[in-house]
Parts: structure tokens; C-alpha cells; sequence
């Protein structure tokens, strides 16, 4: 398929706004950033350019039959813009992925004001009903505000993308379970149904941290970090483990941290055999 073209110039709505049209707005400049967009009350005679959230085209959501997704969730201009647009910012199954997360709550409460955290704070940049601020100038703080948010949510997916093969290699290394990252990376999204019961990684803190995996379909940790360890201080947890550089457990168990990998990665092994012990009783 195709990409479609993305606007030289587009129009929207004036008035009160939205998160549809600021997300929408900051979508688009973040496609082209020399994008050229006026908020109007109508749609101006004559007028054939681009048109969203606004003139019952392609890209609004106000007319009757309005397009709707298989899951019911009925899309907002953000939603359109994003169905066309989106391969153009990410790639496969990410597209998919950031509809679901990002772009269908913000389409829904547009849709039929259900609520939402992020549509609420766009929606504060609007001025106060007693506020001397121009209309105008507020929706595009919102955007400037908006386009931050996006650029930095799709950089952190595309990080994740980078990040799969680092994984991927080292789950293939692991033994028992224990996955030994050579550097930090985001892991979580890679180990989903995968055999890797815990995580020991380079901690951005300095040391090594080891993360404990969940259960791909309870959410419960595979194999905590054992109880008697659970929030006790630096200055108890070497007694404790035989670790000499242990220095923090959670007291959910699900992480702990160390000086030395090899510490962190014993850390690991002590709970796995603690499990077995439980499970043998």
C-alpha cells in the first residue's frame, strides 16, 4: 500500500479544543514539520485542502456512520489521522499496539466523554472562562505540549524495537532461567512467553539489579526473591544471603540489587532453589 501524501496545509476547528485536535495537530506537524494549519469555524468556500475534526471528510468523526473499530471503540479525527498515518511513524504490529494504548482512550472519551487523564490535561490548557488569554495561543501551547508526549512515546518504542535482538540473544544464553543482559535495555516486552524467570541487568543506579518475571497470564512473579529477604537493609542482607554485596530487596520481592553480577546473579539462584524446597514439601 501506498503511504498517503501528508498535507502542505490543513484546517480544523476554532473554539474550545480538545485532545482529538491537539494530538491530531501535533500528529501531523511531527509528519511534516512546515505543515501549515488554521483554525476556522467552517470550512471556508472553495476550500479542497485538508481538513480534520471538522467538514464531515475523511478525517472527522462528527457525521453520521462515522467509522468505528472491531472492538466497538469509535474512532476520533486522532484515530483517523493515525490509520493512515501511522505506518509512517512505526512499524508492524507497533501501529496496532499504539492505537490500542494511546490513541483508543483519547477517541473514546472524545467519542462520548467517558474521561481520561491525558484528554484532561489537554483540556486544561484551554483558558479559564475568565481569562484574557488568546484562544489560539493556548491550543497551540497544547500542541507544542502534545508533540513532546508523541515524539517521546515513539522513541521509546522504537527503542524497544532496537533492543529486541540484544534480548532475544541473551535469553537464548540463559541458564535456568536467569537472563544476564550484557547492558541495560528494555527487556520486559521481550521476555512475554518466554521461559526467562528473572532479569539480572547493569543498573542505571550503578551495580547489577535482578528482576523477577511475571507469569504471562496470572501477573504473578514466576519465582519471588525469598521472604525473609523482603525490605531489609543493606547492613542486614549480606547475614542474610551469604551475598556480600547485596544491598536491596523490594519488599514486593519482585527486585533486588548488588554490587557484583555475580552476587545478583546468586541472588537468582538462592530463590529458584527456595521455590524447589517449598514445592518438595
Amino acid at each position: 500500500m501506498t503511504d498517503k501524501i501528508v498535507p502542505s496545509r490543513a484546517v480544523t476547528h476554532a473554539g474550545k479544543f480538545h485532545a482529538d485536535d491537539v494530538f491530531s495537530t501535533a500528529l501531523l506537524r511531527i509528519l511534516n514539520p512546515s505543515i501549515e494549519i488554521a483554525r476556522v469555524q467552517r470550512i471556508p468556500e472553495g476550500y479542497h485542502w485538508f481538513a480534520y475534526d471538522i467538514g464531515w471528510g475523511e478525517f472527522d468523526h462528527h457525521q453520521q456512520n462515522a467509522p468505528v473499530r472491531e472492538n466497538g471503540v469509535p474512532y476520533a479525527a486522532f484515530g483517523l489521522l493515525w490509520r493512515t498515518f501511522g505506518p509512517q511513524v512505526l512499524s508492524g504490529r507497533d501501529v496496532e499496539a499504539f492505537d490500542k494504548h494511546f490513541v483508543q482512550p483519547l477517541d473514546l472519551d472524545d467519542n462520548t466523554g467517558c474521561g481520561d487523564p491525558i484528554a484532561e490535561i489537554i483540556g486544561n490548557f484551554n483558558p479559564a472562562w475568565d481569562s484574557s488569554e488568546p484562544e489560539d495561543a493556548c491550543f497551540w501551547q497544547a500542541v507544542d505540549f502534545a508533540q513532546v508526549i508523541l515524539e517521546k512515546r515513539f522513541a521509546a518504542v522504537r527503542a524497544i524495537c532496537r533492543a529486541k535482538q540484544l534480548v532475544a540473544e541473551a535469553i537464548a544464553a540463559a541458564k535456568d532461567g536467569i537472563v544476564v543482559l550484557p547492558r541495560y535495555a528494555p527487556w520486559k516486552s521481550a521476555v512475554y512467553r518466554t521461559a526467562a524467570v528473572f532479569v539480572v541487568y547493569p543498573s542505571q543506579r550503578g551495580g547489577f539489579s535482578a528482576q523477577g518475571v511475571p507469569d504471562d497470564e496470572t501477573g504473578a512473579l514466576k519465582c519471588p526473591f525469598p521472604l525473609g529477604w523482603a525490605g531489609k537493609s543493606e547492613a542486614e542482607l549480606p547475614a542474610l544471603t551469604g551475598l556480600s554485596s547485596l544491598r536491596f530487596c523490594h519488599n514486593n520481592r519482585f527486585l533486588v540489587a548488588a554490587d557484583q553480577l555475580s552476587d545478583a546473579v546468586a541472588a537468582c539462584r538462592i530463590a529458584l532453589d527456595e521455590q524447589k524446597k517449598e514445592e518438595n514439601r
